[in-house]
């Protein structure tokens, strides 16, 4: 039976990225840190970590027990939680991350449900892109993570996790006040072949999203600015910058007109993830709910859900 206490320790150095800095976390001596770990190669039978000039690495073997230490480790600490929680939602916490234009629509308006419900629960929030979240919720960072992905850019959702689709929301062309083909109801990417474009600065499903779209539509498209935050896109498309293609969740700007993509209708997906049910926290099971009733409100009601 492996010791959970060294698997920890793994996962304390692969986390800090050095036997020192594992050390200092865990309040241990150098010496110690691999000691432990040196246990544990012999318990397995097979090295786990690779010591290199970059700091200590993952074989295959250290890889494929992290991952289930990881799951076991998210378990421990689930119930050591609701052993804690003695009076079901009357105290523990919540911790959640969201990426942001969920965090200003939809995050914003659960949180402040389950505060009014659910009182004596603390809640921690962080605002983080999927990329961050999704795997600190797997190593146990997190009990509930809102995440999107893109049909043609989908998130591998592991084991020991669940994913429920909330919400889907389409992808609009932002298009400046007075554009030629603003006063038509939708409008086909082919059309703006010849505009200067806007996307994102960093490699990402956003940005693929936007360029991929144009070459299906027969063009590269002619990159004038580059920013990986939407109030800033906005403001460069009402200032007669550049086109772009921008999710519902982005909302709306005063200089900026937001028409339908014609024929390909995108849309950008959001999830609520959390680890198996079986594992789930009363307070993690409380919030889905919540969000199922935001979501299905934003849908029916959107511009009641924007300014809640």
């Amino acid at each position: 039976m492996l010791d959970v206490r060294r698997l920890r320790v793994l996962r304390e150095v692969m986390s800090h990225g050095s036997f020192s800095a594992a050390a200092d976390a865990l309040h241990l001596s150098q010496s110690a840190v691999s000691q432990q770990i040196a246990v544990l190669e012999r318990e397995v039978g097979v090295p786990l970590l690779e010591r290199t000039s970059e700091g200590p690495k993952l074989t295959a073997a250290g890889e494929a027990l992290m991952q289930h230490g990881d799951a076991v480790i998210c378990r421990l600490e689930e119930a050591e939680r609701e052993l804690a929680q003695i009076a079901g939602l009357e105290g523990g916490r919540l911790r959640l991350a969201s990426f942001p234009t969920a965090s200003a629509t939809l995050m914003t308006r659960a949180l402040s449900e389950f505060r009014g419900r659910f009182p004596k629960v603390e809640l921690q929030f962080s605002e983080d892109e999927p990329e961050d979240s999704f795997p600190g919720l797997k190593r146990g960072d997190f009990d509930l993570a809102v995440v999107f992905d893109y049909p043609d850019f989908s998130l591998d959702f592991a084991r020991d996790v669940e994913a429920e689709l909330i919400f889907e929301e389409p992808m609009r062309v932002a298009l400046p006040q007075g554009h030629p083909l603003a006063a038509a109801k939708s409008v086909k990417v082919a059309d703006l072949a010849d505009e200067d474009w806007l996307c994102g600065a960093l490699p990402s499903s956003c940005r693929d999203v936007v360029l991929g779209l144009c070459r299906e539509a027969g063009f590269e498209p002619r990159i004038s600015f580059r920013s990986d935050d939407y109030e800033v896109i906005k403001g460069f498309v009402a200032g007669g910058l550049g086109v772009t293609i921008l999710p519902e969740l982005a909302g709306g700007h005063p200089g900026v007109e937001l028409r339908s993509v014609r024929g390909q209708k995108p849309i950008r997906r959001v999830w609520a993830v959390t680890r198996e049910s079986e594992a789930r926290s009363p307070a993690a099971e409380q919030m889905l709910g919540i969000l199922r009733e935001v979501c299905r409100t934003y849908r029916e009601q959107p511009a009641l859900a924007v300014a809640a």
